[in-house]
């Protein structure tokens, strides 16, 4: 019966809401609302080992609950940055198998940025029309949004995928050094991914994020007393701006590669030559090529020295690539419009690179498939100490909207 009725609706041109799919969307928001709170109540910092377990083991939990083969795995790789921490928290991965023939995968992270002991100051609270707390925004109410759309699914028993992946990982706010490569692998699997980031303040769908890198320079000279011997020290420091005038000008702001040097020590005291002096930068790029092409003539550029006796090194870090639209993507989220149109609703969808990068970056690095960032939850003060909220009023229709782009990718209905 409710198939009979779910395929009628369908075929009505996408004029009117699917009613099994926006009634179970409507009972399940006092629920998602639930899981918010447990999330939120359960401090996971990236660097917070236990409390990354713990959420962890919850999230596995209710994923088995919901009828999918659900694990905690360890990174199956860590690509080490200047920030990785030593040891990473597990990834939560289930799968749930149909008998269709499309892959579909749902991601988010558990991690957040704040320290263990900042949850007295940002407790779980509703006011109005808004749902307050630690990390509730980014991201754990993307988590929430993948439990309870499946939960969607389970009740109307559609199963016309192949399989149905869930990667829930715990280290995307320190640029996913465990999750990277896993994500990666499985994304280049998948006919589509959902990622479900926040959409913002202006619950938007994106298809296209900045790529992030870093690049490290660093100067080895010779110290010397700076009034009595000047000449036999080799100033780092000199060298260092030097190669950083003459790196400055390799930012292309108006194809989006950016490259700004934010940091630089050099020297111990006033009255000597600094032996050693580094330097950071910030490198921003809407395309692989780009950062490839950018890693080149940063090595090619520092063979040219203003002291030759000094020692330059330069480390490229790959932070994170950029996400680069495709029609595949393109065609989902237009998809995404009318369905949205349904509920009598905007929906904007982006797909030109703002501002910073999330795992479905990774994801789609080398998949042919779709890949949609911000499915999420309308949301604002991601990051904050005492301001970080989702908006209620977006629980229905996004959890209407991730149910149906499953069940209609699945089904191939999206062309």
């Amino acid at each position: 019966m409710v198939f009979a009725t779910l395929a009628l609706s369908a075929s009505l041109a996408l004029a009117e809401p699917v009613a099994p799919v926006y009634d179970l969307a409507q009972k399940e928001k006092p629920a998602m609302l639930d899981t918010m709170r447990d999330l939120v109540n359960i401090e996971s910092g990236s660097q917070d080992l236990e409390g990354l377990a713990k959420i962890a083991s919850l999230i596995r939990d209710r994923l088995t609950q919901l009828g999918g083969k659900a694990e905690l795995l360890d990174a199956p790789e860590i690509y080490r940055m200047g920030d990785t921490p030593e040891k990473i928290g597990q990834i939560v991965h289930a799968v749930f198998k149909g008998n269709g023939k499309r892959k579909i995968m749902l991601i988010a992270h558990m991690d957040t940025v704040y320290l263990r002991g900042m949850l007295k100051d940002q407790q779980f609270r509703v006011d109005g029309d808004k749902a307050y707390g630690l990390g509730i925004a980014d991201d754990k109410q993307g988590i929430a949004t993948i439990l309870h759309t499946i939960a969607i699914l389970q009740k109307i028993g559609f199963k016309d995928y192949d399989t149905l992946t869930v990667l829930i990982n715990g280290d995307e706010e320190i640029s996913s050094p465990g999750g990277r490569s896993l994500h990666t692998k499985l994304g280049a699997e998948q006919d589509a991914v959902f990622s479900y980031e926040g959409g913002g303040a202006q619950g938007q769908l994106r298809l296209s994020t900045s790529g992030i890198a870093a690049a490290y320079l660093t100067v080895d000279g010779k110290s010397s007393h700076a009034g009595a011997a000047p000449e036999k020290g080799v100033n780092a420091l000199y060298e260092l701006s030097h190669q950083l005038l003459q790196l400055d000008s390799l930012s292309q702001p108006e194809r989006g590669l950016k490259l700004n040097w934010t940091v630089a020590q050099a020297g111990s005291n006033r009255n000597v030559i600094p032996a050693s002096a580094s330097a950071q930068a910030d490198a921003r790029a809407l395309k692989m090529s780009d950062f490839e092409q950018l890693q080149t003539q940063l090595q090619e550029r520092i063979k040219k020295q203003l002291i030759p006796d000094a020692k330059v090194h330069l480390k490229f870090e790959m932070r994170r690539p950029p996400l680069e639209t495709n029609a595949a993507s393109r065609t989902i989220a237009g998809y995404g419009k009318k369905i949205y149109q349904e509920l009598d609703l905007p929906l904007t969808v982006v797909d030109v690179a703002s501002g910073g990068g999330t795992d479905a970056a990774f994801a789609a690095l080398k998949s042919k498939g779709a890949v949609i960032e911000g499915m999420g939850l309308t949301g604002y003060g991601a990051h904050s100490n005492d301001a970080e909220y989702v908006v209620l009023t977006s629980i229905v229709p996004r959890l209407y909207l991730s149910a149906r782009l499953i069940m209609d990718v699945a089904q191939g209905k999206v062309q």
